[in-house]
């Protein structure tokens, strides 16, 4: 399903003159679908210009593993012969196939990347969507996702006085009104958690360290860059296990595992990714990762001509004040446990050392984690971390 489908094109009435939504043909429209972001964010001193490339790559069927599973169509909106807004609305065979009760289903078809000058180009954009979708057989909309939930999920509803960490979004507060205005009601809710690094940990967490340190069955290691895949697929394990009941949890496959791995590869740090084990069997990680958005800010999106080897030289010793830990998983069969929270801790004392010594941090990010994950919320708040920003995702029925 990786060749993008024609979608319908539309014109609504407005208070002084028509929207016209019509498909992405051709790559000057897809340029102009990964600038519009520019255009109608660029005076928010909170939004973060993503990597031009990245955001081509994304929506690039030739690059992007997504589409050996999902069919995508992406639609701009034009008022008086200029672009005023954008969406996706896609298809993904993964989805479908997941359980209801997880986000997924028969009949199951998501929006997202949606950029809009205002409600009514927002609802305009968003009736195409759905008009799309229906066209696929979809009796059911869920959104946004940008394309997938290992994307950008969610559309932030709180914390818009501060600018997303890397791989998170951002979106203007009224969007919140504008999509639940077009008929949609908030399924679930993605938290993030800020915590001060240069705080000591509580008494309580301290203990619960040390007493993980004098437990000679448990090592907590580092990663070894030097094994990259073959950490990688230990994770990867840990992960598909440990998430696999999560709602919206859909597994990577093979493609997107390497296609993950070579992006990620350049910002992995041995002593910010570890790997606990028990009796030498790895049960759990924790994956934290320089904040991007500090160190590639102030390039505008462009990565060419100069910027690429601005940003290795950055990468070379980063020196960074946010820290995100984007995930963190236990297996299973260890959940429920007191050894659950005891490695969890372990992993989040050794990298916020390690983060403040070797790259200057003072702040770190955790998350998302979903609503209903009181585990890992437990582990936030037991930290002294606090929700900071809050993504939702909202469903309708077509």
């Amino acid at each position: 399903m990786n060749k993008p489908s024609p979608g319908p094109s539309r014109a609504r009435e407005g208070s002084a003159s028509s929207i016209t939504v019509r498909p992405v043909d051709g790559a000057g429209d897809t340029k102009a679908f990964v600038k519009l972001a520019w255009d109608l964010n660029r005076d928010d001193p909170h939004w973060v210009p993503p990597l031009k490339a990245e955001v081509h790559g994304l929506l690039d069927p030739g690059s992007n593993p997504w589409f050996e599973h999902g069919e995508a169509r992406f639609f701009l909106a034009e008022r008086d012969g200029k672009l005023v807004g954008r969406i996706s609305a896609q298809v993904d065979q993964l989805v479908l196939a997941a359980p209801a009760e997880r986000g997924g289903g028969s009949g199951t078809g998501q929006w997202g990347m949606l950029e809009a000058a205002d409600e009514a180009v927002a609802h305009a954009l968003i009736d195409c969507a759905e008009e799309w979708l229906r066209g696929r057989g979809m009796t059911r909309s869920l959104g946004p996702f940008s394309l997938s939930i290992w994307d950008e999920p969610g559309l932030l509803v709180r914390g818009f006085d501060h600018s997303p960490t890397v791989m998170m979004g951002h979106n203007k507060a009224d969007y919140e009104g504008w999509v639940e205005s077009a008929g949609y009601r908030g399924v679930k809710d993605l938290f993030t958690y800020d915590l001060d690094v240069t705080q000591t940990m509580p008494p309580l967490v301290q203990r619960i360290v040390s007493m993980g340190e004098r437990n000679e069955h448990i090592e907590v290691r580092r990663v070894d860059k030097s094994r990259f895949d073959e950490e990688a697929a230990i994770i990867l394990g840990i992960l598909n296990d440990a998430w696999s009941d999560n709602w919206g949890f859909i597994p990577l496959t093979d493609a997107e595992i390497a296609y993950a791995g070579k992006k990620l590869k350049p910002i992995v740090f041995e002593d910010l990714i570890r790997i606990a084990e028990v009796d030498r069997e790895p049960v759990a990680f924790m994956i934290t990762l320089p904040d991007l958005n500090e160190l590639t800010r102030d390039f505008d999106g462009r990565l060419f001509p100069f910027n690429w080897a601005k940003l290795l030289w950055r990468l070379r010793n980063p020196k960074v004040r946010t820290m995100r830990v984007p995930l963190m998983g236990v297996v299973k069969r260890l959940q429920t446990s007191r050894l659950a929270s005891q490695l969890a801790f372990m992993m989040i004392e050794y990298i916020r050392r390690d983060a403040i010594a070797r790259y200057g941090a003072v702040r770190g990010e955790i998350g998302w984690i979903l609503d209903d994950n009181m585990g890992m919320r437990s582990i936030a708040e037991t930290i002294d971390s606090h929700v900071n920003r809050i993504y939702r995702i909202y469903e309708k029925t077509l």
